[in-house]
């Protein structure tokens, strides 16, 4: 075997190890801070005070959990959320929003499908939810402010609408009255203002906190190209910790919480991310605030924290407090207008665009405007890829016209290697003096494909992460697009009346559906414009590349095997009419039919 053919063979099979470790380990994370790595210790804002960790109950300061908890927020009165996104109820037992569904979005492509439910009340499994309080300072204890288990009255309003706020009230024994008044806009935004009247007789010292809490390890994907778990913002930086770093915080307070604190000067968020879905608290913009991750050893509970600036409520005076809540869909036009018209810093980094943000962010904001115009997003995504693929056509010309100049030399190489003999530092001397002469790179036809592997990752990124993919129909069988084929060979591509095999088994990699069949045979045609190579083992190598790709990428997201159909199929066009430009005409139908002739055993 000549060096030719153990090039060839290496290049091959190197380039058969990128793609899986690719697939296999792309694309690594966004560079984050690790909260880990943060300070222990925090302070107050305003008045430089060295604040304690809130104690690490359940769900609130000065509270323990207790399995009484569970039963009397099952019997507490509630209060009607009702906007034209969002359904659920406000308990007024601690004033906790928890429960909340998403009237948008059903778990399943089922239409009898419940609708995704995305906070739920302790006591139901995986409990989830959203609490406010107040911690208290100087004289006052936790029994003279309201915690998780304070009985809140309704001072107005009686359903939670986009026109109608509502508002709790609870008073104390020294002179306090505590608001809160809740609103909500049309989108998944909550607006919590808290308030603290004085009608006592000495100043009252009071720290506003926002809690979110979730019961036990959420049932995650667990796949590592998506983070799941805490997300937030801190002046500009973006903290990311997985729910199995929670556990292994570094600082534990006196009730055996893992946590993580760190101080915001001025913009910041923090909360829980899922998938498609988060719920995210969010302290008025330019406001400093301490903020903090843990882990509750002995209930098994995780909870993101803000704690705002210390009050102090003078006699006769009140004092007011204002932050928001996001819970709902992670849609890009929703989370940015939040980010550009309120402020939100760096919100829009709450979808996890990974570590090639700078292509998967333009990428999908393009996808997204596609598929306003037309309407479907598979024809967005071959929309798309006809832009890239017009991008690239300088550099897709140049190789063309590169290998079809490589291939008017081919005469001379095979004179070149007469006269060379077994002398190969001769012959690569006169092969690269020839492509000199004739000012041919015969690299060129590799960078239009080097350039197609981060778009291609990008695209598989984007189709993975955002809920804009998710249950997007293209045609007939083909209504997820986020989702592999659903069609199958076993069943005639669904023309016989039995189910497929169940996406991710090995039954469903082996009888692939009919995209990936597309996928196999568009790669095939491509390879065809050009008769296969003399060399037997390049000839065996190149005519087995297309069906690898049809098994590889048969899995993936049915979305992403439309994209490499079109890519392969505008590919095939484009170098087709190139090389008629050129004078040379592709004999398709004759390099198919001679691919289907067998040699004998002693041909070469």
């Amino acid at each position: 075997m000549d060096d030719q053919n153990k090039n060839l063979i290496l290049a091959t099979a190197l380039s058969f190890l990128v793609i899986l470790v690719w697939f296999l380990l792309f694309p690594p994370e966004e560079a984050v801070v690790d909260p880990a790595t943060q300070t222990t210790q925090s302070t107050d804002a305003t008045t430089g005070e060295t604040l304690a960790l809130t104690p690490p109950s359940v769900v609130t300061p000065g509270d323990a959990a207790t399995t009484q908890e569970a039963s009397s927020t099952a019997t507490a009165p509630r209060l009607p959320i009702e906007t034209e996104k969002l359904t659920g109820s406000i308990s007024l037992l601690g004033g906790r929003i928890d429960d909340l569904s998403l009237k948008s979005y059903k778990e399943t492509l089922d239409p009898e499908s419940p609708i995704v439910r995305l906070l739920s009340p302790v006591g139901e499994p995986n409990a989830y939810y959203a609490l406010y309080g107040w911690t208290p300072g100087g004289d006052l204890t936790f029994d003279d402010v309201p915690g998780a288990n304070t009985q809140w009255s309704v001072e107005s309003g009686e359903t939670l609408t986009v026109d109608t706020p509502v508002t709790l009230v609870w008073s104390n024994a020294k002179g306090l009255t505590f608001r809160r008044t809740i609103s909500i806009d049309e989108e998944y935004m909550f607006s919590v203002s808290q308030s603290v009247e004085n009608a006592g007789s000495s100043a009252a010292r009071v720290q506003p906190y926002g809690i979110i809490a979730r019961h036990g390890e959420p049932d995650t994907i667990n796949f590592f190209i998506l983070h799941e778990g805490v997300v937030g913002m801190t002046d500009g930086e973006l903290i990311e910790a997985d729910y199995d770093d929670m556990t292994d915080f570094d600082y534990v307070d006196r009730e055996a919480a893992r946590a993580s604190v760190f101080t915001v000067e001025s913009n910041g968020w923090l909360g829980f991310t899922d998938k498609n879905w988060m719920t995210t608290l969010i302290p008025a913009p330019g406001q400093g605030f301490t903020a903090a991750a843990k882990y509750v050893d002995n209930a098994q509970i995780y909870q993101t924290e803000i704690r705002q600036p210390t009050q102090t409520v003078e006699p006769g005076t009140t004092v007011s407090v204002d932050s928001q809540l996001f819970s709902g869909a992670k849609e890009w036009e929703v989370i940015r207008s939040y980010q550009n018209d309120t402020g939100i810093l760096g919100f829009l980094d709450s979808i996890d665009w990974g570590w090639f943000f700078f292509l998967t962010k333009p990428i999908f904001a393009v996808l997204h405007w596609l598929h306003g115009i037309i309407g479907n997003m598979g024809v967005a995504i071959i929309a798309l890829t006809l832009m890239i693929k017009a991008l690239l056509l300088p550099l897709a010309y140049k190789s063309y016209v590169s290998m079809a100049r490589m291939k008017e030399l081919q005469p001379e190489i095979e004179v070149l290697k007469e006269k060379a003999g077994e002398d190969k530092q001769k012959l690569q001397q006169g092969m690269m003096e020839l492509y000199k002469t004739n000012k041919v790179n015969p690299a060129a036809g590799c960078l239009p494909i080097l350039l197609q592997i981060p778009i291609f990752f990008s695209l598989y990124k984007v189709i993975f992460v955002t809920i804009e993919l998710r249950h997007a129909p293209f045609f007939g069988p083909f209504q997820d697009l986020s989702s592999p084929d659903p069609t199958s060979i076993m069943n005639l591509f669904g023309l016989l009346p039995i189910a497929g095999p169940e996406a991710g088994t090995l039954m469903a990699t082996l009888f692939i559906g009919i995209l990936p069949l597309l996928l196999g045979i568009s790669m095939w045609l491509q390879q065809k414009l050009n008769p296969a190579p003399t060399d037997a083992t390049q000839a065996m190598i190149f005519a087995y590349m297309p069906w690898v790709f049809m098994f590889m990428l048969g899995g993936f997201a049915s979305g992403l095997v439309v994209y490499w159909i079109a890519n392969n199929t505008i590919t095939f066009t484009q170098q087709y009419l190139i090389m008629r430009s050129h004078g040379s005409k592709p004999d398709l139908f004759g390099n198919i039919k001679s691919s289907f002739k067998r040699k004998k055993p002693d041909e070469k």
